[in-house]
């Protein structure tokens, strides 16, 4: 069975959350999706308008989707990696190169972005951004 693995914040869900979660799957037969929990938002200077067990919540329902765990902070993809069994990382390729590292453990993946939308867009034109 090949494994993947992509992190985000999957805040106000849209297509091209869809789209990459999607193509990730396509990619092999179990995808796993580390969601930033609301401390690790925090960290990062990041709001999210649904809590993390909310958007946990709603990342289960989509059937590309086989697990949902938690991102805590930047320093576990290693261990996920290694404990989930991992074969292919993937990110969105506005990361390119900020994942390398992992190739020791996986091979890693930057796939283009849906071109027209964002989460920041969405924030943009709801006036909260």
């Amino acid at each position: 069975m090949k494994k993947i693995i992509t992190y985000g914040t999957f805040d106000l869900l849209h297509w091209g959350h869809i789209n990459i979660l999607k193509r990730a799957k396509e990619m092999g037969d179990y995808l796993v999706v580390a969601i930033s929990t609301d401390e690790f938002n925090r960290l990062k200077h990041k709001e999210s308008y649904h809590s993390f067990e909310n958007r946990k919540l709603i990342l289960e329902a989509i059937r590309y989707v086989d697990e949902v765990i938690a991102e805590n902070d930047w320093n576990q993809k290693i261990t996920d990696v290694q404990e989930h069994q991992i074969d292919t990382f993937v990110m969105g390729d506005d990361w390119a190169g900020e994942f390398d590292f992992l190739k020791e453990y996986c091979e890693v993946v930057y796939l283009s972005r849906t071109e027209g939308i964002s989460t920041s867009q969405i924030k943009t034109e709801l006036g909260k951004g």
